[in-house]
């Protein structure tokens, strides 16, 4: 089993070679006070899918700062613990959070949290707008969406699906897709794509929605099957995989994203400046061929955009928990 997920896990890491990058000098001088690194807060373990994104856009932001930058994997109660780190963090721009739509799912579904997801925090900039894939063990020997809808109506509450955690994107998109077909299953959290994925394999778990970027090694290397994406166009990085439309059923749809969140104390100039240069490094077309290539589609978006996406997203999220029957005890 070890060998087979350090194998599944080879393309993500390659990505992931670095932890901490020394950038080049920057060319217009230094933005930041001091001379200390940035460090990059991602709410996931290493190799998932928000720190692959982050260990591609982050040095190279690093490098138009003409600054290291350090990922700092802080995987913890779906990423509540490296909000709170960000969210207490100096406003100086050394701390910033690079996250998914987890963001979203983890601030609509908790009553009580260590910050306030839109008081405290600044958006900088989207990096990408990414579908899931829903995947299942071979052991649960069906072929098609539909097959996996019928026997789970057939099997109410038997099934399981995993998670990257309580209120994550995974977590989310699957609650959807539940209420959507109208189904029941039950919810395992893990902490971060390769758990979830060595355990789908393994047949511990039944079904999940993953990110494309995590489940596409697995998929093309026949370890699980993909049945749909969740987007209303096909993944890049999975060609062949039916949209929901295609499949047959239209009334599921589900886009995720990626960006970078800063504490909201943050001068605005400088936050202006951050969302600047996200835009210069997700418009370089290496970076837009790398997003493309695992399943994303690269999007960058001014910091007013990108708070208006995140607090959107909380109100959505909140409607579809609560319709879902999902709260934390």
């Amino acid at each position: 089993m070890k060998q087979m997920h350090a194998r599944a896990w080879i393309a993500l890491t390659a990505l992931a070679l670095v932890a901490a990058v020394p950038a080049r000098a920057a060319p217009g001088g230094a933005i930041l006070p001091g001379d200390k690194p940035v460090r990059i807060i991602v709410p996931f373990t290493a190799g998932s899918a928000t720190d692959v994104m982050a260990r591609l856009v982050g040095p190279r932001m690093g490098e138009i700062w003409g600054r290291q930058v350090v990922v700092d994997n802080r995987p913890s109660a779906g990423g509540i613990v490296a909000c709170t780190i960000v969210a207490e963090a100096a406003p100086d721009g050394h701390t910033v959070l690079i996250t998914g739509s987890n963001f979203a799912g983890s601030a609509a579904l908790y009553s009580k949290l260590p910050f306030d997801p839109v008081k405290d925090f600044s958006g900088i900039s989207q990096f990408a707008s990414t579908p899931l894939v829903l995947v299942v063990s071979f052991g649960l020997k069906v072929k098609s969406v539909k097959e996996l809808i019928a026997l789970a109506k057939a099997k109410p509450g038997q099934l399981n699906f995993a998670s990257t955690g309580l209120g994550s994107g995974p977590h989310y998109g699957a609650a959807l897709f539940n209420l959507r077909v109208g189904i029941s299953a039950v919810h395992v959290p893990y902490r971060g794509s390769p758990e979830t994925l060595t355990d789908l394999v393994a047949g511990r778990v039944q079904y999940l929605l993953s990110p494309v970027l995590a489940a596409s090694p697995l998929v093309k290397g026949g370890k699980i099957q993909a049945l749909i994406v969740t987007t209303p166009y096909r993944a890049g990085a999975l060609p062949d995989v039916p949209t929901p439309a295609e499949a047959g059923i239209p009334q599921f749809e589900y886009q995720g994203w990626y960006g970078m969140l800063v504490p909201s104390r943050m001068p605005r100039a400088l936050v202006n400046r951050f969302g600047k240069d996200a835009a210069q490094v997700i418009a370089q077309p290496e970076v837009k061929e790398r997003i493309a290539s695992l399943g994303g589609l690269a999007k960058s978006s001014s910091p007013e955009e990108f708070d208006k996406l995140v607090h959107e997203e909380i109100t959505t999220r909140r409607a579809v928990w609560k319709a879902a029957g999902v709260k934390v005890e």
